[in-house]
């Protein structure tokens, strides 16, 4: 299962997450995301956790958790919707 962890301290770690999931079960990956200009954290990321049950007790006992001064927002990640709109111009306006 794939969930979501948000409200991240800029100080959290890939590993200090990988901990605080391990104690609920097996931790397959984690991903904090990060800002792809300046490689800052944007303060949320993801765990994957192949026990469908290890992964809703780890939801469970984190959500509200407080980790390097941050309470997380742990819940079941939602597939990606690809809604985004680009910034650029497209197609035939004229400049003038």
């Amino acid at each position: 299962m794939n969930i979501y962890v948000g409200n991240l301290s800029r100080d959290v770690t890939e590993d200090d997450l990988r901990d605080a999931f391990a104690t609920h079960g097996f931790v397959q990956s984690v991903n904090i995301i990060k800002d792809r200009f300046s490689g800052e954290p944007r303060g949320f990321g993801f765990v994957e956790m192949p026990s469908k049950a290890e992964a809703q007790a780890a939801i469970d006992g984190l959500n509200g958790h407080d980790l390097k001064g941050q309470k997380l927002t742990v819940n079941e990640a939602r597939p990606r919707t690809d809604d985004r709109r680009g910034g650029g111009r497209s197609g035939g306006g004229r400049r003038f």
